[in-house]
């Protein structure tokens, strides 16, 4: 090998190692797209703010307190809406493999937006009256939420209520 091949291999090798000692500083200042994963977290705590205590058998007459949660981690400002819906376990259930929505009308609609990192969270007290049974029939006149009565006239047969009249939530995007 002659001088010339030596002085195009060291220019060269000293091209790369100096791309390679620059490339965290050119992280910095070069946007390269795709470098974060975009997401947005929801939750559902206890009235003490933890993921524990969560109304369990709920009775007619008493109100019980949740906290609903939104985190955007989506690059920009996102628009939510959480619907409250009531069901019973006969109800249908929102499909999650083709993210169909169930198609039980909303009680309670909570619509907000969010800025990118952001958290949104909101206290919700809800409750149930006129709660009878007869027999071995349930019936719920009405479900109240922050103070709002909707009424619901619902009944179903003891027999079936393994997880009946609980409050399903269901978030739209």
């Amino acid at each position: 090998m002659n001088l010339d091949d030596y002085r195009a291999l060291f220019v060269v090798a000293t091209l790369g190692l100096a791309l390679v000692a620059a490339s965290p500083v050119l992280g910095l200042v070069v946007p390269f797209g795709g470098g974060s994963e975009r997401f947005s977290e929801f939750w559902l705590l206890g009235p003490d703010h933890l993921a524990e205590d969560y109304p369990f058998n709920v009775r007619g007459g008493k109100m019980y307190n949740v906290i609903f949660g939104v985190s955007n981690h989506m690059g920009g400002s996102e628009y939510y809406k959480i619907c409250l819906k009531f069901r019973n376990s006969t109800q249908p259930l929102p499909d999650i493999n083709s993210s169909i929505p169930s198609s039980l009308p909303s009680l309670y609609e909570y619509m907000f937006f969010v800025l990118d990192g952001d958290v949104w969270e909101s206290p919700v007290t809800f409750g149930f009256q006129d709660v009878s049974i007869e027999g071995d029939v349930l019936s719920v006149g009405d479900v109240i939420v922050d103070g709002v009565a909707f009424p619901v006239d619902a009944s179903i047969y003891i027999e079936l209520m393994n997880s009946a009249y609980l409050p399903t939530l269901q978030i739209d995007k």
